[in-house]
């Protein structure tokens, strides 16, 4: 049987295959594969990191509106449980709009180490750090914060920090990574608008 062309030229070159390619790609390809998978699964924890801290911004951000802007007389003061149910539908809309699971969050294990306003730093000891607001089990709200202090060099700033923490389960076979689930952190200081 006699081939034309291309053909002819295609198997001369498969008949002169010591099928040392095959072991090449036997070698590489498995190794290609898991750092193709590395990169997918590295970068969806560094999306929802970025996520998860863009809605501990936006919850911040809204513990800390004026409840009314266009109103005449003095601006009244929201509760602390009003902030921080505030916070938490800020975060829960930010997490929905990216497509991650709000009941999935929680508080962090330990709050972040922060002074009631009008402290100054040698004032404020580990028994007078703020609590997280107990209206929220999620989310950990913490009102009336010295952000800044005055006494070491600050502008004396109050607001509010709003911090949780979010699960993310890392599928790399063959690595230490595989089914491990890692809570990744997100917080965010915001200053009081009052002043």
């Amino acid at each position: 049987m006699k081939f034309i062309g291309c053909n002819a030229d295609w198997l001369k070159a498969l008949r002169g295959s010591d099928g040392s390619e095959i072991a090449e790609a036997a070698l590489v390809l498995p190794l290609m594969f898991m750092m193709l998978m590395g990169i997918f699964w590295f970068g969806q924890a560094f999306r929802i990191s970025g996520t998860i801290a863009h809605a501990a911004r936006q919850g911040a951000r809204a513990a800390v509106a004026l409840p009314c802007t266009t109103c005449g007389g003095p601006i009244p003061t929201a509760q602390a449980a009003q902030e921080a149910q505030d916070a938490y539908n800020a975060v829960q809309s930010a997490l929905l709009a990216a497509k991650l699971d709000p009941t999935l969050m929680s508080q962090t294990t330990t709050a972040p180490a922060l002074c009631p306003c009008g402290s100054t730093g040698s004032s404020c000891t580990a028994s007078g750090f703020v609590k997280c607001d107990p209206s929220q089990t999620s989310v950990c709200v913490q009102t009336s914060v010295q952000l800044s202090s005055s006494s070491l060099g600050g502008a004396g700033v109050c607001g509010t920090s709003v911090s949780f923490q979010y699960p993310y389960t890392f599928w790399l076979p063959g690595s230490s990574l595989n089914k491990r689930n890692l809570l990744l952190p997100a917080q965010a200081e915001m200053r009081a608008e009052q002043q």
